[in-house]
Formats: structure tokens, sequence, C-alpha cells
């Protein structure tokens, strides 16, 4: 694949007043982080996109799956006071001895449970938001941008599923002067990859596994489009941080570290890789959203291995980073 786009400027399709074409453009988003200093360059803000099409099994936000709306219940926070299932205008919950129970046949996550709530048990996951009220979230913090060469971070989930709205988000940001980095997992058309290029001063790319069947299995999908998208950007110009979470039992061999640093050989333009060692944080996460975390029992990877790992790819020419 050639490095030319068959696609003009993004700034075209809105023209060439972001804030005159783009407030009714909205997007769902579930935070956003203030302060990042794990995103990419200098202090940043992060934006959490919600919607991904992987299912990782170490996945630390699972708050971001799924693309619409949900309502976390944390039980430990729960008082047992009944103020959450009164609101519900859909007799969705009911309470319980220990806890309130949702009738999820009956619920349609208006959130008016999480409303109601004192203590944050019943918590709403996802906001929408227009650009030009992102946008101004995100100024907010300009000064330290400025002052410690940052910026803002879309990441998710998986932020390219909501093309439009990270389109419009980039190019408000970009007409602000602001540096913008996008994390994405690859798994998006290549189209929308070269849409978004000109708006994007850095991709943080994820490369799990090399093995398609490995990654199907630890995925659910198939690196296949993945790679091809890396490689599109490498060919294109694109500066791209390679950004591989270290999972304990699932990609951290030789033979995957092997196959990264033969991929990236071929290559010449990516030479940034970010080791992002796995942690255990997220249980309590999936525990309020009703899901199974299924390395719930997994250990970090000792700090010898993570060390190893960094020589071995920087012996290669790479420069390593552990740490996002």
């Amino acid at each position: 694949m050639t490095a030319q786009s068959t696609f003009p400027d993004p700034r075209q399709r809105y023209g060439s007043s972001v804030h005159n074409h783009t407030p009714s453009v909205t997007g769902t988003i579930f935070d956003v982080m203030r302060f990042a200093v794990n995103d990419g360059p200098g202090i940043r803000t992060t934006v959490f996109l919600k919607g991904c099409l992987l299912s990782c099994w170490w996945c630390h936000n699972p708050e971001g799956l799924h693309r619409g709306i949900e309502v976390a219940y944390r039980v430990d926070r729960c008082i047992l006071c009944g103020e959450c299932v009164d609101a519900c205008p859909h007799r969705a919950l009911a309470l319980e001895e220990t806890r309130v129970v949702r009738d999820e046949a009956q619920c349609v996550l208006c959130g008016s449970c999480a409303d109601a709530c004192y203590t944050e048990a019943q918590e709403r996951i996802g906001r929408d938001i227009s650009v030009r009220d992102l946008l101004q979230e995100i100024l907010k913090d300009r000064v330290f941008y400025d002052e410690s060469g940052g910026g803002v971070t879309f990441s998710g989930g998986e932020p390219l599923l909501q093309f439009d709205f990270l389109l419009a988000a980039l190019l408000a940001c970009k007409e602000q002067e602001v540096h913008t980095a996008v994390e994405t997992s690859g798994l998006t058309s290549t189209e929308h990859l070269d849409r978004i290029r000109a708006a994007t001063d850095l991709f943080l790319f994820d490369v799990k596994l090399v093995d398609e069947e490995r990654h199907k299995r630890f995925t659910g999908v198939s690196n296949t489009r993945i790679l091809e998208n890396l490689r599109f950007l490498a060919s294109a110009g694109a500066a791209v941080v390679v950004r591989l979470p270290l999972i304990p039992g699932v990609n951290d061999d030789d033979a995957n570290i092997d196959a990264l640093a033969e991929l990236l050989a071929g290559l010449e333009t990516i030479r940034e890789v970010h080791l992002l060692p796995y942690h255990a944080g997220a249980s309590a996460k999936y525990r309020s959203l009703g899901m199974r975390a299924r390395m719930a029992d997994a250990r970090p990877l000792p700090r010898e291995r993570v060390e190893a790992i960094a020589r071995s790819l920087s012996a290669r020419g790479y420069t390593v980073q552990i740490g996002g």
C-alpha cells in the first residue's frame, strides 16, 4: 500500500470553521481524565470513548466495551436505603436483604437510580457530549499543555468506533493548536485511519499478539486488519508508538517478543515501543457491571521480566519505555 492518501485533508469535510460545523456532532464518553502522564507526551487530558470490538481477557476498562450508556452497581457502597428502587420509573429494581437487584428485562438504563443514589452505589457509566462542550473541557488545561508539550489523547474503548465524533473532535483541537493523540487497537477501516491522519499528531497503536490464532483466543478477533493498518500508518509516515500490554501467560513469552521485533523490523518509521505491565486494578469494575473478570487471579509480571523484555527490544534498536 502506498503512502499517498486517496482522501482530502479532513478539514474539508467540515469546512474551515470547526465551531460553525461541528456543534451538533455528539459522542458517548465515559471519562475525561485530566493531568494524565501515561497517554502520550507531556501533561494530557485523556478522553475515553465508549465501544470496542475486542474482548481482551485483561481489559482494564470494561466500562468502555459497550457502546451505550450503562449503570454500574457497587454493592460495597450501598446502604440499602431503597431510594433507587423508589426512583425507578420502570420498576426494574428490587431491594433484597443484602443488595439491590436489577431486572435486566425491565431496565432501560435511564439512570434515574443513579440520580437518586446518595452514596453513588448506582452510577451512570457514560454520557453524551457535543464536540463544542468537550472542547471547552479540554481547553481548561491549555496552560499545562503549553508548558509540558502535552495535549489531548482520545482513548477508549476504541475511539474510531465513533468515527464522526472523533474526527470532529480532532479537528476542533487542531484548530486550537492542541497536540492530539489517538490510542487505537487498530481494528478499524484503513479509510478511517487515513481520514484522521492529518488531524492526529501521534498514534498510540496497541499490538497485543502477533500470532493470529493466539490473538483470536485472547481478544476474540483476528489481527489481520490490525497489522495491515499498522503497516499502512508506517508507510504513510504517521507518527506511531507501538504499545505492548504485557500480560502474564498470554504474550510475555520470547516467541511473541521476537515476532513483534520481526514485525517492526519491516516498518522503518516506527522505532518506539511502550511496555504496559498488567495490573489487577479492574476487578471491582467487572463486579459492578455484572461481568466476569477472566484474569482476576493473574498477577503482574516480575519487574525483572519486564526489564528483560525492554532490554531485548532495546538491543534491536528500538526506543523502549516502561509505561505509557
